[in-house]
């Protein structure tokens, strides 16, 4: 692998990793005030909240469309214009407390949130080699880290004397002034093999296909049911819950590089049955814990094995056409959140008769994902696309 000094010369290394953190402050900000403004503020309930929850996937399952959108627009500059749009939608939300305020603005948040990560994922696959990108992916995501601490330190302190609408305001505006430095830089190279610029679906990345709607459905377990459970069940605060995610935010910083490195090291398969073997447990956990600090400790593990799910990524690198990888990329981002769309609904829904249903639900996505990574081999190959 280069030297991280060399990989940080890159131009693109850069632009990401700024644009990375402004999207990862937004979301953080989002998931860190959503459940107490939606349940002291709106009034909502589980299932009002299951269905945001959902809501806010939909433009995930629309990320295919990315595809025609790099035909008219370049792939950096929409990656821009997506932090752009989630900076405006979190800007607003405390302006409109009420269920379907919240669906209007979740809904643009999150068209914003899922096109970036779209093209992030693509550009990253893009302009760092397969030595090279899982570090690439590891310090994207230490550096979202740290600016969550940041943040969660920053929210603490405004919760004491700011509204809602005026904490949502400000970091809203704060995203969309990064977002506008980022149109303005020009970190391509013309020297990037060029990407197809259509659908790509291709039998022989069934794997990867496959691995990603799996990685998508734990995913929305973990993002919807986990914070739920300690606001409801366990009575968290505001307060609470952001110290909990600096805490979270903390770990990742140093963890996440170190993930990447493992990656490299021992591979794509190793990594995952790692990941998948401990949710197994971890769910069941959630399910079946009455501790109020324990749930805290799940938590954090979650997020940490949630990390490891670059590998899905990494390893469509390894096997796949470089001139698929924008979009497959996108095709994935929509396989990921078929689940995602439908899943918290009906989790929310489960919430209500028993609160433990989605987390036993989860285990069992975990224990069918552990056997589906040991078909993982890559063996030095990489699979040709035909047009």
């Amino acid at each position: 692998m280069k030297s991280e000094k060399e990989i940080k010369k890159n131009p693109m290394f850069l632009y990401l990793a700024i644009l990375t953190i402004s999207s990862t402050i937004g979301l953080q900000a989002w998931l860190t005030l959503f459940n107490n403004f939606a349940v002291d503020v709106a009034g909502l309930d589980g299932n009002h909240i299951g269905v945001i929850q959902s809501v806010r996937e939909v433009p995930g399952f629309l990320a295919l469309l990315a595809v025609y959108i790099i035909m008219i627009l370049k792939e950096h500059r929409l990656s821009a214009l997506s932090v752009l749009i989630l900076g405006l939608g979190l800007a607003v939300t405390g302006l409109f407390p009420s269920y379907p305020g919240l669906i209007l603005t979740t809904l643009v948040m999150s068209f914003g949130f899922h096109y970036f990560e779209t093209t992030n994922m693509s550009l990253t696959l893009q302009y760092f080699d397969e030595v090279t990108s899982p570090w690439v992916f590891g310090k994207q995501r230490s550096y979202a880290a740290a600016s969550s601490v940041v943040l969660g330190l920053l929210i603490y302190a405004l919760a004491f004397f700011l509204s809602f609408s005026k904490i949502y305001l400000l970091i809203g505006g704060l995203i969309i002034a990064s977002a506008i430095w980022g149109y303005t830089q020009q970190p391509a190279k013309q020297t990037v093999i060029p990407q197809h610029k259509k659908m790509v679906f291709r039998k022989k990345y069934w794997l990867f296909y496959f691995l990603t709607l799996m990685a998508g459905a734990r995913r929305q377990i973990f993002m919807a049911f986990s914070v739920l459970l300690m606001v409801q069940k366990f009575h968290y605060s505001i307060q609470e819950i952001t110290i909990l995610f600096v805490i979270n935010n903390i770990i990742n910083y140093y963890l996440s590089p170190l993930i990447g490195k493992s990656i490299i090291r021992f591979g794509e398969r190793k990594v995952l049955s790692l990941e998948y073997f401990s949710l197994v447990f971890i769910f069941i956990a959630y399910a079946t814990t009455g501790s109020n600090w324990f749930v805290a400790v799940l938590y954090i593990l979650d997020h940490i094995f949630f990390n490891f799910s670059i590998a899905i990524r990494t390893y469509f690198q390894k096997v796949g056409d470089p001139r698929d990888i924008a979009p497959s990329m996108a095709v994935g981002f929509t396989i990921n959140h078929i689940a995602a769309v439908f899943l918290p609904a009906i989790g929310g829904f489960l919430w209500v008769m028993d609160y433990r249903i989605p987390f036993f639900g989860g285990a069992v996505m975990a224990a069918i994902s552990l056997m589906a990574v040991q078909k993982i081999s890559v063996r030095g190959h990489r699979v040709t696309s035909t047009s």
